[in-house]
């Protein structure tokens, strides 16, 4: 054992004398740096990030200029900047910590506790179908709709917040949620593995101050809920009826039914491919177009 650990130290010393340690340090640090200015690039804390160096380098020109006074305020501001740093960028310290959770590295690593989403390319059909057809006859008749499908971060704190239905989904279903008047309609709709799991859940909401006026508070839900976690969050518009995609701090608007059918698809079952060959694949794609003839042909 000890002879092992000898080599071992033997074989760290030479890797160190060779810099090879040096240059994967740099690395690391740059990469660091890069996803930091990349996750606050678009939020306001990017912003704040140029402010604080600003201040940094006017520390180190008073400094420089052996000043007293300036240089001697700002070391104290310092000092205590740090524990304001972590408040003022707590959502951002958040999202970073959920992403380094979701990432391929942590599954691989072992940390992985939820289970996979194993679900039959049948359930998502039926479900993105139901959403497309729930959407249209909202959106034409302009009443409000919030749907949050959750992925790999899980929504428990939002679910216990409304109330659970735990149902397969219909177009028929969707639309009673969210009536106006029904006990359930004022509030987002969480979907979980397929289901519409609970209904009248409240969401958090963003502190983006830049979004427009015409947007109201499901919008500004709905991106707030995109900025903490990487569910894909459907709304439609009460004053407008326009269909609006929020994903990763983002909004997307004036979606058709189509294109909201084929981002779903493209975002809930593209392992289809991977798990099975194309012909499945288009199987199921036929399955879709067929249950949704026949609801179009039940309503006329």
């Amino acid at each position: 054992m000890e002879g092992t650990f000898s080599i071992f130290e033997k074989l760290v010393s030479i890797i160190r004398a060779s810099g090879f340690i040096d240059i994967v340090d740099i690395l690391l640090v740059a990469f660091l740096i890069y996803n930091m200015l990349v996750l606050v690039r678009e939020t306001r804390a990017f912003q704040l990030l140029k402010g604080i160096l600003v201040l940094v380098l006017l520390y180190a020109v008073t400094s420089f200029m052996q000043m007293k006074a300036l240089p001697y305020i700002m070391g104290k501001i310092f000092t205590f900047g740090a524990w304001a740093l972590l408040i003022v960028f707590q959502p951002e310290l958040r999202r970073a910590l959920e992403q380094v959770g979701r990432s391929k590295f942590s599954n691989w690593a072992g940390f992985k506790l939820s289970q996979d989403n194993n679900i039959a390319s049948g359930t998502w059909a039926e479900l993105i179908n139901s959403i497309g057809d729930a959407s249209t006859y909202l959106s034409k008749r302009r009443i409000g709709a919030l749907m949050v499908i959750e992925r790999e971060g899980k929504l428990g704190d939002i679910i216990k917040t409304g109330t659970v239905i735990d149902c397969k989904p219909s177009g028929e279903i969707l639309g009673n949620i969210f009536f106006p008047n029904s006990p359930l309609h004022d509030g987002a709709l969480i979907i979980r593995d397929g289901r519409l799991h609970a209904a009248g859940c409240f969401l958090p909401l963003s502190q983006n101050y830049e979004i427009s006026k015409e947007m109201g508070t499901r919008h500004r839900a709905a991106l707030g809920m995109s900025e903490q976690s990487d569910a894909f969050i459907i709304v439609v518009s009460e004053e407008t009826g326009m269909i609006t995609v929020a994903r990763d701090g983002k909004l997307k608007r004036g979606y058709t039914k189509e294109q909201l059918v084929k981002e779903l698809t493209d975002t809930f079952m593209p392992s289809v491919d991977e798990r099975q060959d194309k012909k499945f694949h288009i199987k199921v794609r036929q399955w879709a177009d067929k249950h949704s003839q026949e609801q179009s042909g039940e309503n006329k």
